[in-house]
């Protein structure tokens, strides 16, 4: 798939996730497979720009290419005006978020609140692709309730203003994360528009990943909650894209290699104290399917230094092999 300049190696997105898609995550799926990882949101609010939150999410410092910096507001000239910001700081292509159910963004008239608004939605699109000379992409959902579902008609608004790729998460604003997603009109919407379609929602494993693109005819897939712990899922996705058959899973030893790799770079880029804890949630979801996990959580989440965390995790780990062993 291609964006703009920018031929993606495969059609594998992570999507961008708050608290979750920081550089160390995003390049650890591109090592393990994603063709492209969204940032987390930023806001638009000049006034928010020089937090230490804003600072860490711009930064993309020896990220592969393409860096792409998803930006969230509800009025059009400081969405433009962020747009141009991120990409004089390093942004390669400019992801405009209509898709976060969150209440803190849509109370606020953003993400996916901005689907009741075609106008308003049209001229944020204009402004923000009028403002930079760099792909821009837009991430929505099929609309603002089940009884109101515009996702094909904001599509082709998005087509119009120049948008150059668009993804969909196949469930409307007031569905959160509830249910099941549908495809339906992901696949009404591909067959609207002519700009590459990513189609989000509920890709669990390479099976279901298979099915929603052969229901969907979408040009790519966008994996969300189900790479938090498994970032190797877009390896196992792309392999059976491509050959039909599963890939056995990650044996321990590479778990915890993989997991100790991440939680390296976590410290690194948040600093021991904040990188702690932040690596807490991240040690939660990796561990979360592997046997008696529940009470080493309940340690693990509780100490407060780099060597402490990673000390229990190599013991864990070593405790699993001899299980192994002993089986």
């Amino acid at each position: 798939m291609r964006i703009g300049p920018y031929s993606l190696r495969n059609n594998l997105v992570l999507a961008p996730m708050a608290g979750v898609t920081d550089r160390p995550f995003r390049q650890l799926c591109k090592a393990l497979g994603a063709g492209m990882a969204v940032s987390e949101m930023t806001t638009s609010r000049v006034e928010l720009r020089d937090s230490l939150k804003s600072r860490r999410r711009r930064d993309h410092e020896g990220e592969v290419e393409p860096r792409i910096v998803q930006i969230a507001g509800a009025e059009p000239e400081m969405m433009a005006e962020a747009a141009r910001f991120n990409v004089a700081e390093g942004a390669q292509i400019i992801d405009i978020n209509m898709g976060c159910p969150a209440k803190k963004v849509c109370n606020k008239a953003a993400g996916s609140a901005l689907l009741q608004d075609e106008p308003l939605v049209g001229r944020i699109l204009e402004a923000v692709v009028g403002a930079v000379s760099v792909p821009v992409t837009l991430k929505i959902r099929t609309g603002w309730d089940r009884n109101h579902k515009n996702g094909v008609a904001i599509a082709k608004l998005a087509e119009a203003a120049g948008i150059q790729a668009l993804a969909v998460h196949g469930r409307t604003r007031a569905d959160l994360y509830g249910g099941e997603a549908e495809y339906a009109t992901i696949r009404a919407i591909k067959q609207a528009v002519s700009i590459p379609v990513m189609a989000n929602g509920d890709l669990t494993d390479p099976v279901k990943a298979k099915a929603v693109l052969d229901a969907t005819g979408a040009d790519a897939l966008m994996v969300g909650r189900a790479a938090q712990g498994r970032p190797w899922i877009f390896r196992e996705i792309g392999h059976y894209l491509e050959t039909g058959r599963l890939l056995p899973a990650p044996a321990p030893a590479e778990i915890k290699d993989i997991l100790l790799r991440h939680l390296e770079n976590l410290y690194s880029f948040y600093g021991e104290w904040s990188g702690v804890r932040v690596a807490r949630k991240h040690i939660t979801w990796y561990l979360k399917t592997l046997p008696g996990a529940g009470a080493f959580r309940d340690r693990v989440v509780r100490v407060e230094s780099a060597k402490e965390q990673q000390a229990l995790i190599r013991a864990y780990f070593a405790d699993q092999a001899i299980t192994e062993l002993a089986a």
